[in-house]
């Protein structure tokens, strides 16, 4: 499996934690014209007054841009202002990562009365307006490439574009924020190029390793060492390609360290931090109707049955657990994919529920005495806070962003390979004192994960974003060239 370029022994500036750079400090920059009451949407001139370009904080910079143009964004109690966000997501309704993410900045730009406007697919188009929240819905087409059972690109997306683009003329955003190169994202792309606003790109999906996964199942049957080779192949070139389009971006966001690193190594722009956060007011371990010191140790997946999750590995952990304790333990999956049928013929002790949501889901972590979490791929996991938010303790992989989350032998613990990975789940399930101990420190972390904190990291790169744009147009009305600026 592609590891990508070399780690760095210092992350780039913004990777080791969220930019100190709160909310509060974010201010608009769009001007109005004289005598026009319509904030002009596109290339923007420079503005007369010049930012200094010493070593100055980005806030000191924003707040000396507000000098020079009249804000467009929203003024709080004749504070500070928040930048008018344009959000394309590729997934909204859908049970995922990415939607969860993405329907928490929505509720939180609500929240907050920002100026937000939401645009993503939905069951039919529709255009709510309420004040400055704005949520557009677009109905994919027939013409769809199936990815999963509840996710399709949409391969006429840009049949939207008229439709979107006099939608953000009428908008005014000074920031445009796209989840990746998806059917929203695209089109999010060549609009912010279009109007001139600056772009912000969110990594989600480590795609490129979810191709990887999914050309090896393709490729099976093939000579080991040629199989590998292609896999290989297709694994760079689909991160190549990736990482053409997050360079579009004047700020990109990124869930792990080590994400912050690959991404600013392979494209140069500045990367900052974006966490996940937790709901712990709806999961929690309250909810449990079992037993905690139960006969029989109930071990938990949730999440999408497909091939980049790695899912196969739990009939190889079924295995082992019955040689070590047989008919001591059941598995709870919870979720849907295309891997389901080939692990309902082999899994003898497990119960699908299919896809489950709300008080049902929270019911069922809470039941869970131990959840695993397979996937190599994940950008972050966040079924795997929402299980600690639960109480209860996960085992992750070797790779990937959970192993970030779980601090060993406390609150989970962390299989660097395969086989450690199944060696760890044997020792938690058995160990019934172990496992009972890391209920509460699981919880507790779960606890300290805010998405207030998250978002307020996400507007301070908004307001980075806002800036570079305009360092990058006085720059060129001064002769220079428009480049995206370094990191700041």
């Amino acid at each position: 499996m592609l590891r990508g370029a070399a780690r760095r022994a210092v992350p780039p500036a913004g990777c080791g934690g969220p930019r100190v750079v709160g909310a509060a400090s974010v201010v608009s920059t769009g001007a109005r014209r004289a005598g026009d009451h319509r904030r002009v949407v596109g290339r923007r001139r420079p503005g007369r007054g010049a930012l200094l370009r010493g070593p100055r904080t980005v806030v000191q910079q924003l707040q000396g841009a507000r000098h020079g143009a009249r804000s467009a964004g929203r003024q709080r109690g004749g504070g500070p202002v928040i930048p008018r966000v344009a959000f394309f997501t590729d997934s909204f309704h859908e049970v995922n990562g990415v939607a969860l993410t993405s329907r928490s900045l929505h509720e939180f730009a609500r929240r907050r009365q920002y100026p937000f406007l939401s645009i993503h697919y939905g069951a039919k188009a529709a255009l709510e307006k309420q004040g400055e929240f704005w949520i557009a819905e677009y109905e994919r087409s027939r013409w769809r490439l199936g990815l999963e059972r509840d996710l399709s690109f949409d391969l006429l997306c840009w049949r939207n574009l008229p439709a979107v683009l006099k939608l953000l003329r009428e908008f005014e955003p000074d920031v445009i924020h796209a989840t990746g190169p998806g059917d929203m994202g695209l089109p999010a792309a060549w609009l912010a190029h279009r109007l001139g606003v600056p772009l912000v790109l969110s990594w989600h999906t480590n795609v490129h390793e979810y191709a990887g996964r999914r050309l090896r199942r393709m490729l099976q049957g093939w000579p080991g060492s040629l199989a590998g080779r292609v896999d290989e192949l297709g694994e760079r070139a689909a991160l190549a390609l990736t990482a053409r389009f997050y360079q579009l971006a004047r700020v990109l966001l990124a869930p792990s360290p080590e994400l912050c690193t690959l991404l600013h190594e392979r494209t140069g722009r500045p990367v900052r931090l974006m966490r996940r956060g937790s709901n712990p007011e709806t999961f929690h371990p309250s909810l449990r109707a079992r037993p905690v010191e139960a006969d029989e140790v109930l071990i938990g997946f949730v999440g999408r049955l497909s091939p980049e999750k790695n899912v196969r590995l739990l009939a190889a952990l079924e295995e082992a657990l019955e040689r070590v304790m047989p008919g001591r333990y059941s598995f709870l999956i919870v979720g849907d994919g295309s891997e389901r049928a080939w692990l309902e013929s082999r899994l003898r002790r497990a119960r699908f529920t299919g896809v489950l949501r709300g008080p049902e889901l929270a019911r069922a972590y809470a039941d869970m005495d131990l959840f695993v979490f397979p996937s190599e791929t994940d950008t972050y996991g966040n079924v795997v806070v929402e299980a600690m938010a639960s109480g209860v303790p996960v085992v992750v992989t070797g790779r990937g962003g959970p192993r970030f989350l779980v601090r060993p032998g406390e609150t989970g613990l962390i299989g660097a390979t395969r086989e450690a990975f199944v060696e760890q789940v044997v020792r938690l399930a058995l160990d019934n004192k172990l496992r009972w101990g890391m209920r509460q420190p699981a919880r507790e972390f779960a606890e300290s994960q805010s998405w207030d904190r998250v978002f307020e990291g996400v507007y301070a790169a908004y307001g980075e974003a806002v800036l570079g744009q305009r360092m990058a147009e006085e720059r060129l009305g001064g002769g220079g060239r428009s480049a995206l600026p370094e990191e700041i």
